[in-house]
């Protein structure tokens, strides 16, 4: 049997959080599926695994009060989840700067496609990777600038140690599924950064549509395959 891993994520405004939790709870559960699904007042972040019936049974469940999710998908051979969790937690990705708002003022998406063709070009640019240091080490963009970070809360103050001048060029952040990159690309805005840009369901889905173009190694993933190749394959 195969196993479909999605990940998705929404910023939203919501209310009647612990209604939606025992929503979530009941649905997830009925289907057998295992992973982890975070709310909050900003909105869902969903990774979960399960059968191909149970997962699209599942985005029709979320579709209703959750349209448009993008959600990006992997395929094993295993369950990588122990468990189901859902749980309320006050930002659906911890970053803990306040006036960061994904759903008021976000940063321009770059398509997956358009970073391909800038990168084919040598178009003069700074790739910056949100992650932190160890999901580095497993892949990255070619040339990408790294900020030796051990977790996303610490990125507000490594942006403050890049050099003055960088605040000129265009930027263009990734990370894993976009979602780190929905509150790192607002944050640059707001310190000054003129021409920045997030990248479309992160490398993820650049992998996907892009190959590994302009990419080096594995991409970390959150369950217990830990990587997944360039084919979205467990390695």
């Amino acid at each position: 049997m195969n196993y479909i891993n999605t990940s998705g994520y929404k910023f939203l405004n919501l209310t009647d959080l612990l209604s939606i939790q025992a929503e979530l709870k009941s649905q997830s559960l009925a289907l057998e599926l295992k992973g982890t699904i975070l709310i909050s007042e900003e909105g869902i972040n969903v990774c979960v695994c399960g059968s191909r019936t149970a997962i699209e049974s599942f985005y029709t469940f979320l579709s209703p009060r959750f349209p448009d999710i993008d959600f990006k998908e992997s395929i094993s051979d295993h369950q990588p989840f122990k468990q189901m969790l859902i749980k309320i937690k006050p930002e659906i990705i911890t970053f803990g700067q306040l006036g960061i708002s994904p759903i008021t003022n976000p940063a321009p998406n770059i398509a997956p496609e358009t970073l391909k063709q800038w990168l084919d070009d040598g178009k003069e640019m700074l790739i910056l990777d949100t992650r932190n240091d160890y999901e580095v080490q497993i892949g990255k963009f070619k040339n990408a600038m790294t900020l030796d970070i051990q977790n996303f809360r610490d990125f507000a103050t490594a942006v403050e140690q890049l050099p003055e001048n960088y605040k000129n060029m265009p930027i263009v952040t990734y990370c894993t599924g976009g979602i780190r990159c929905e509150k790192a690309a607002p944050f640059l805005m707001n310190v000054g950064f003129k021409e920045v840009y997030q990248l479309e369901g992160g490398i993820l889905k650049y992998l996907k549509i892009c190959g590994n173009a302009h990419y080096e190694g594995a991409c970390f993933v959150f369950d217990k395959r830990i990587a997944v190749d360039c084919h979205l394959k467990e390695l």
